[in-house]
């Protein structure tokens, strides 16, 4: 019994030593992924591409906003005169215009993030996958972002940005 304990304590320190060490031998890489992002091939026609989209979709809800305000300075300016049922049925159409309104501002809104994901994706994939590689090839246990502020402090590490860009041919 007292042989399996000392067996069993001695397996226990051996596999914290060895972890431990392979602790100490880890390697550290950062990157900016907004910069790498910035200057990958493809990004600014997706940015113009986007850019023409979303303003398109402005140029309808202006267009839509327009016809109602028109509508209601109209509806405003002659309610006096209509009769009680034109009346009720300029509100209606009041209503339903702005109901439309409303529902294209919050499809348009889904579709335009949608229509920048379409766009985005293939771009940010190829980024990753680049970075991944020179993480494998260069044996990095680490590799960490240093664009969104998460990382505060990197002593060592090495910047891997000119490795990933020459994967990438930039």
């Amino acid at each position: 019994m007292k042989k399996l304990l000392s067996i069993s304590l001695l397996m226990i320190i051996l596999l914290g030593s060895a972890q431990l060490l392979a602790q100490t031998e880890q390697k550290l890489g950062h990157i900016n992924t907004s910069e790498l992002l910035r200057m990958m091939p493809g990004r600014e026609e997706a940015r113009q591409e986007l850019e023409r989209y979303a303003q398109e979709l402005e140029q309808t809800f202006a267009a839509m906003q327009q016809e109602f305000t028109t509508k209601y300075q109209d509806y405003l300016e002659n309610q006096e005169t209509f009769s009680q049922i034109v009346r009720q049925s300029k509100e209606r159409e009041l209503q339903s215009l702005n109901e439309r309104i409303m529902e294209f501002q919050e499809s348009a809104q889904v579709d335009l993030m949608e229509q920048e994901e379409r766009l985005l994706n293939p771009i940010i994939e190829q980024a990753r996958n680049a970075i991944d590689k020179v993480g494998r090839e260069q044996g990095f246990t680490y590799i960490l972002d240093s664009s969104g502020g998460s990382v505060l402090f990197v002593e060592g590490g090495q910047d891997i940005m000119p490795l990933v860009r020459a994967e990438l041919g930039l």
